[in-house]
């Protein structure tokens, strides 16, 4: 049986894979959803990140960006303070600015076909050798100083030549006078000088280096790339503020006087050196301070370093018998003893297990205590002490600044201070009367003696008087009285017995010699555990004293002469103090009083 189907037209029973493919869509549909939710996310995160790294460097690293922008087209230059300058009492300028030039080369900047003639012409010009100057032209550097602060005369021959890559810097250089010795400058080591950097070393340049030196100021303007000024650029500018000039105490005629009498002083008794303090005595202002030897401040940088160091306050010494005007005139205070007292000196005593005795051991028998002073006794200094205790006699090294640095406005003062009073042996406090175990520096020493000399008031020593016209505070210390008005009128006249009847006699200037006050000192050193030969010889005295204008300590330091007895104060020391006081007494015009 056959089935009649028409053409073109099929009946196909449907089949399981028609209704699949019915259900696909739906599927796809989802995945696709899902594929663009998740790129919509990332690039949302990605866009949140990107924002976020924009607001970042935009907003939180606004100024850092700025600042680093800037920098590359701002260029700020340092405008350097002009120091300040130093003068002596008639402000006469004892330390200046000078213009100089330090040459440069800019190596990059010197064709290689002409190094050799600008090594040929500097090297000529400037003293540094070609090799040199070659090796520098040679390198890869931007920029290498050849020679440092020149004057004016060299800077015009390297101005004619016309070399490629060589330049000048103009520079301050300080300037000081010349001194009382060839190789010196006036008042080096008071001054101190002022290094390549600007800074003050040593004496006042390094004390008052704040004040000196000023406070520098900055200009900054933008640059484009090739190093032009934009001109519609904004620019600012910080003026410095120059130095504060400096009057000092110091009265240049006598400084003169005192540098050259000192380097004789030295030369003469073969000794290691010596120094000079001249005080006013009125105010403890110091009028002359000199050391041999010395140096250049002008051509600092080939001096030995120790010369640098002043030994007037920075080294320290033990005074010897000048400490004895300091012993008497506290037991005088303490109305223990007066310059008539007498005592027995048989020449030594045993103290505390030691034999302590006079210079020559001599038995003097009955002597007073003027004596004491002018033959300059040991025995009787002890018992000076013993006569108002040792308490006392503490109290007044105290008192008279021995237990404290003097203050004095120069850099580097040292000191030691004394120990407590129940740490001394019986023997350390005998000694101290005369001088020796007892450590101090010159300027703590002409202090303490020129209270006697200003009527037993401490004038604090100061070497400064004004800064930018303003008095210091050294300069208007109050000054305190530490012994009375009447000690120190019988000390001065103790001390004048020295120059006319003792150990001072070389120091007598005609138609002076009953207006000195002086006393001589002589102490052994301390040398690798003894005490040895070698000693400080000094001398210490005003004048006059009736009104006494000045007070003056010479110290020599090692002296070696034919005998010991030359090494002594009186010869070594007395000689130098007296040729300083002729020239005060004529510069300061001051005559014998009448009687």
């Amino acid at each position: 049986m056959s089935i009649y189907q028409p053409a073109g037209r099929l009946n196909v029973a449907p089949r399981p894979a028609a209704r699949r493919s019915a259900a696909a869509p739906e599927r796809d549909g989802g995945y696709s959803r899902l594929r663009v939710l998740w790129l919509l996310a990332v690039a949302g995160g990605l866009a949140l990140l990107i924002w976020g790294r924009l607001f970042y460097w935009q907003v939180q690293q606004h100024h850092v960006l700025a600042a680093k922008a800037v920098s590359q087209y701002t260029e700020t230059i340092s405008l350097p303070a002009t120091r300040g300058q130093i003068f002596d009492s008639s402000m006469l300028p004892l330390a200046i600015n000078v213009t100089v030039y330090s040459v440069f080369v800019s190596p990059d900047q010197v064709p290689a076909t002409q190094r050799e003639h600008v090594a040929v012409q500097l090297s000529t010009l400037l003293g540094r050798p070609e090799p040199e100057v070659m090796t520098i032209l040679q390198s890869n550097r931007k920029f290498a100083y050849i020679a440092r602060r020149q004057p004016m005369e060299i800077a015009d021959q390297l101005k004619r030549l016309r070399l490629p890559g060589v330049g000048l810097l103009a520079e301050e250089q300080r300037s000081y006078l010349p001194g009382g010795t060839t190789t010196s400058s006036l008042a080096s080591n008071v001054l101190g000088f002022v290094n390549n950097n600007g800074d003050g070393q040593y004496g006042v340049e390094a004390f008052y280096n704040p004040q000196l030196a000023g406070r520098s100021g900055t200009s900054s303007t933008y640059r484009d790339l090739l190093g032009r000024e934009i001109v519609v650029g904004k620019s600012s500018q910080t003026d410095p503020v120059n130095g504060s000039d400096i009057v000092l105490t110091i009265d240049s005629s006598i400084q003169h006087a005192a540098e050259q009498a000192i380097a004789d002083g030295v030369t003469q008794n073969h000794a290691v050196s010596g120094s000079v303090l001249v005080m006013d005595t009125k105010t403890g202002a110091i009028v002359a301070w000199a050391d041999y030897p010395t140096f250049n401040g002008n051509s600092f940088a080939g001096t030995p370093v120790e010369n640098f160091i002043d030994p007037a306050v920075s080294h320290l010494y033990e005074p010897g018998s000048t400490m004895k005007d300091v012993t008497l005139a506290g037991a005088i205070n303490n109305h223990a003893i007066t310059p008539q007292t007498t005592i027995n000196d048989p020449g030594y005593l045993k103290i505390g297990g030691f034999t302590l005795g006079d210079w020559d051991r001599q038995n003097r028998g009955i002597v007073t205590f003027t004596k004491v002073l002018e033959s300059s006794l040991n025995v009787g200094a002890i018992k000076a002490m013993q006569a108002e205790g040792a308490e006392a006699f503490y109290r007044n090294l105290v008192a008279f600044g021995f237990n404290r640095p003097s203050g004095v406005d120069v850099a580097a003062e040292s000191s030691i201070p004394l120990k407590n009073f129940s740490d001394y042996r019986d023997s350390e406090m005998a000694t101290m009367t005369y001088g020796q175990g007892i450590n101090v520096n010159m300027v703590q020493m002409l202090a303490a003696q020129n209270v006697i000399a200003n009527g037993g008031r401490y004038a604090q020593p100061h070497v400064v008087e004004r800064v930018g016209g303003r008095p210091t505070a050294l300069a208007t210390a109050p000054q305190p009285q530490l012994i009375s008005p009447d000690t120190a009128t019988q000390m001065t006249q103790m001390m004048a017995s020295v120059v006319q009847n003792g150990s001072g006699w070389k120091t007598r200037i005609p138609g002076f010699e009953k207006q000195e006050a002086g006393k001589t000192g002589t102490s052994q050193m301390f040398i690798d555990g003894k005490y040895t030969l070698e000693v400080w010889s000094s001398y210490v005295g005003f004048m006059p004293t009736t009104n006494p204008r000045f007070t003056m300590l010479v110290l020599i330091r090692q002296p070696h002469n034919d005998t010991w007895e030359h090494n002594d104060g009186y010869y070594t020391a007395a000689p130098v103090w007296k040729t300083i006081a002729q020239n005060i007494i004529l510069d300061w015009h001051i005559a014998p009083s009448a009687g």
